[in-house]
């Protein structure tokens, strides 16, 4: 079969070396998974290889468009669901994704939806009161429901920002740190703030807190309240316990949404305790009105080497 060549011009140079990746990581991943040759020159990119391996490489390239063209950089995991777009038929789907901007940081950067799942996550906040993500560590869980609780919060569509978590540690004791008991549980809740920081100046969320407009607190700090007007992130909530849950789930008020995530293969809990997430699916997967959603390994977008130890830990369920 005689080889092609296509010929895609570039529309920068920063769009150059989004699509290629650090020492042209994304152009080898291209040619390892469709037999064609890419070769970058400058802003013009060369594919050539059997008519098929091109286009199939050209399929993937094209559906990573949006993104790209703006700079922004793609990695392996784009493309690894951009190639699953390609065999499922699914590419208009996924070019709709890369064209939908949920917001934008304070840098200016473009945060989109990454995979399919991301996708019906985001939905699925903006169509129910209660939305619980259940995923492994770097799929966005966290991050995604910030972003539309920031959003929120800024349209004026809710009074304030609540952002909780357990103070679980991992392997160390809350009494071994210094200070009072809100200096002792802000490292766990330190992946919050760093969400707010995205979209908010560091400098004014103080001002907001103490306005209370956006309250960052332990669990523990829920109980006998009423959450009205405010939209709710439970964080790490593979960490509470079955009544600890029900209690900040039942603190729901009018004109309040809720998003719970958590990880259910790393719960710090005792041997002998039930998961409050694990329990909370088990008996709230039929009620109307709130949503499941899962991810998996193919839906982590931090480094591509974090899906692979995801994958590797999947292979030990009980440790």
């Amino acid at each position: 079969m005689t080889e092609t060549i296509e010929r895609v011009e570039l529309p920068s140079i920063e769009a150059a070396i989004a699509l290629a990746g650090n020492q042209q990581e994304n152009l080898n991943f291209l040619s390892r998974h469709t037999g064609a040759q890419v070769i970058l020159r400058g802003q013009e990119l060369l594919v050539m290889g059997k008519p098929k391996a091109v286009a199939r490489c050209l399929g993937v390239i094209n559906s990573l468009q949006s993104s790209w063209k703006e700079g922004q950089s793609i990695n392996e995991s784009d493309l690894l669901t951009a190639f699953h777009a390609l065999d499922t038929g699914r590419e208009a789907e996924y070019q709709a994704i890369q064209a939908e901007v949920i917001a934008k940081t304070r840098r200016g950067e473009t945060i989109r939806a990454k995979t399919f799942r991301q996708r019906q996550y985001l939905q699925a906040i903006q169509q129910h009161y209660l939305t619980f993500c259940i995923g492994p560590a770097g799929t966005g869980k966290t991050f995604l429901a910030a972003v539309v609780a920031v959003q929120a919060l800024l349209r004026e569509e809710c009074d304030r920002l609540i952002l909780t978590r357990p103070a679980v540690e991992a392997g160390e004791k809350l009494g071994f740190l210094p200070g009072d008991l809100q200096q002792k549980v802000d490292p766990f809740l330190r992946p919050l703030y760093d969400a707010l920081y995205e979209f908010i100046d560091p400098a004014k969320i103080p001002d907001l807190m103490e306005r209370g407009k956006i309250e960052v607190a332990p669990l523990a700090y829920m109980r006998g309240r009423t959450l009205s007007n405010a939209f709710i992130i439970v964080d790490e909530a593979q960490n509470t316990t079955p009544a600890q849950l029900k209690m900040v789930l039942t603190r729901l008020g009018n004109h309040s949404r809720m998003v719970v995530t958590g990880d259910i293969t790393q719960i710090d809990l005792p041997k002998h305790q039930d998961s409050g997430l694990v329990v909370a699916e088990k008996i709230l997967k039929s009620v109307e009105g709130i949503a499941f959603c899962h991810f998996s390994q193919a839906d982590v977008v931090r480094n591509p080497l974090v899906q692979k130890i995801v994958a590797a830990y999947e292979q030990y369920p009980n440790l």
